[in-house]
């Protein structure tokens, strides 16, 4: 099999394309359940491109918001997005967060526990910079269960011999891992769930698009042969059961932990 490129999250509109837009289907219903009170401050780690940072301000009604992200492309579109003036955003490592401890009121990671090398230093880090009793909280799609959104064209591909590109610690995903890292952490009130989120498309070539365009396969497809490209294509549509023309629905999955700083 091929060996796939690592994901390297560089050009924060073609992320927001691809997964900033489910991010946010997802997160809405992650706020709802996290349900923090308002005028909170919060540090997004992992912000990416501020597709979670916008809802933390939108629906959460936060205060302050500290976002931290190892990409400057990803955070120079957050920066441009931003228009409620209550975020800033900064390069920093999820291992060795840049703030100090008890300084926030909550902690979040969008899709990003596995991309942490170390997961559980990334989860003390949160539980460090949060004061006691505050939040800290993450989603991640459920990569080993099938949830992540590009999951139909990650099977086409090792049907096809090809490995898929995989952030590097895809077992942080799963739910008994995420309980297990917080309760190791030290917060309490642990809690976790399931969120299943569908994202409608005009017609399979804007799925098709989305997807291809993104970090994870657009230098991967634009370097096969024209011949192998279009059956994967194919492929990908007749598992989705998606219509040559017409609209259509996708289907994506995470898996969500909450817990408070013990005090």
């Amino acid at each position: 099999m091929s060996d796939p490129q690592p994901i390297r999250f560089n050009d924060g509109a073609a992320y927001e394309e691809l997964m900033g837009k489910w991010s946010r289907l997802a997160g809405e219903i992650f706020l709802e359940w996290v349900a923090p009170p308002p005028a909170l401050t919060w540090v997004d780690v992992g912000c990416g491109n501020g597709a979670f940072s916008e809802l933390l301000a939108s629906h959460a009604h936060a205060a302050r918001i500290n976002g931290v992200d190892p990409s400057e492309g990803q955070l120079a579109f957050a920066r441009t997005r931003h228009k409620a003036g209550v975020a800033e955003f900064q390069i920093g490592d999820a291992m060795k967060l840049p703030f100090d401890t008890s300084s926030a009121d909550a902690a979040a990671m969008a899709l990003v526990l596995f991309f942490v090398p170390e997961p559980a230093a990334g989860v003390a880090e949160m539980a460090r910079v949060v004061r006691p009793g505050g939040i800290v909280c993450a989603y991640a799609w459920d990569i080993i269960g099938g949830g992540f959104p590009l999951e139909p064209i990650q099977i086409e591909l090792r049907a096809m011999g090809m490995n898929p590109s995989l952030p590097p610690r895809p077992e942080a995903s799963r739910i008994d891992v995420m309980h297990g890292l917080w309760s190791a952490a030290g917060l309490v009130e642990v809690e976790t769930r399931e969120i299943r989120v569908r994202r409608l498309f005009t017609n399979f070539e804007e799925y098709w698009q989305s997807c291809t365009n993104g970090p994870s396969l657009k230098d991967r497809v634009a370097a096969m042969e024209p011949a192998v490209a279009a059956d994967l294509r194919e492929r990908v549509r007749q598992r989705l059961e998606a219509p040559t023309e017409g609209a259509f629905s996708a289907e994506a999955w995470a898996n969500a932990v909450k817990g408070r700083v013990a005090g």
